[in-house]
C-alpha cells in the first residue's frame, strides 16, 4: 500500500516538473523552469541582439519532456512586447503566427514557420518581432519567447537540424498553417477555437500530494 502511494506521488511530481525547451530560434534567455509558467519565462524585456529569422520558410526546433501535447506561437511586431497583451490585435484577440497543433512523444520536434504568409501587418523584410511558444503538455500552460529580425535574404543555418526525434519510439504532428485568432490569455488561461490550454492551480496538486500524505 505504502509502495503504491509512493508511487502516486512520484507520478504527481513528474507531471509538475515536465517542461519544453525552445532551441531554435534561441530563447530570450537561458531555459529556467522554475519560470516557464510565466510570460515569455520571466524574461520580460526584448535582447537588444535579435536573431536573424527567414521571413519566408522558417521553422522553430524545441524539446517536449511530455508524451502529448499542444503548441501555438504568437506574434508582435512591439518593439519590446512585455506583456500578453502585446501580442494581440487591436481588437484584443491573440495574434497567431501559427495555431495551435497537437503533437504526441518526447524528444526533439521540427516546426514549419513561415512568418510572410501568417498575413500580420508589420510582417515584412528588416522587421524586429517577438514570438511567443505557448506549450501545453496536460498540466499547464508553459511560455518561451524569441527577439527576432526577419529577412528575405536569410537562410537557417545548416548546423541547425530540422528532424523529428521521440524517446517514445513514435512521434507525429499535426498543424494549422493558416493565421487564427482567439481571447488573449489571462493569469489563468489561454484559448483558441476548439483548442485550450490552462494554467493548472498549484495548490490543486499540492493539496492532492498532502491528502495522500494524510492517508498515510
Amino acid at each position: 500500500m505504502r509502495f503504491a502511494t509512493f508511487a502516486l506521488l512520484a507520478g504527481v511530481v513528474t507531471v509538475v516538473n515536465a517542461h519544453f525547451q525552445v532551441s531554435y530560434p534561441p530563447p530570450r534567455g537561458p531555459f529556467d523552469e522554475d519560470n516557464e509558467v510565466n510570460f515569455c519565462d520571466n524574461y520580460v524585456n526584448a535582447v537588444s541582439n535579435r536573431s536573424e529569422f527567414p521571413l519566408s520558410g522558417g521553422f522553430v526546433t524545441l524539446n517536449s519532456e511530455h508524451t502529448s501535447w499542444s503548441l501555438a506561437i504568437l506574434l508582435s511586431t512591439v518593439q519590446n512586447p512585455i506583456s500578453f497583451n502585446n501580442f494581440t490585435t487591436s481588437s484584443g484577440q491573440q495574434q497567431f503566427a501559427r495555431n495551435f497543433a497537437s503533437g504526441s512523444g518526447e524528444g526533439g520536434f521540427c516546426i514549419p514557420l513561415d512568418l510572410n504568409n501568417t498575413g500580420i501587418s508589420g510582417v515584412q523584410d528588416n522587421a524586429n518581432v517577438t514570438i511567443q511558444f505557448l506549450f501545453n503538455g496536460g498540466d499547464g500552460s508553459l511560455y518561451q519567447c524569441a527577439d527576432l529580425t526577419l529577412s528575405n535574404n536569410f537562410t537557417v543555418p545548416s548546423s541547425v537540424s530540422c528532424s523529428n526525434g521521440t524517446s517514445t519510439g513514435n512521434s507525429s504532428t499535426s498543424t494549422s498553417g493558416s493565421q487564427s485568432t482567439s481571447r488573449a490569455p489571462s493569469a489563468s488561461s489561454t484559448s483558441s477555437s476548439g483548442n485550450s490550454a490552462s494554467k493548472v492551480a498549484t495548490p490543486g496538486v499540492f493539496g492532492l500530494i498532502a491528502a495522500v500524505i494524510v492517508a498515510l
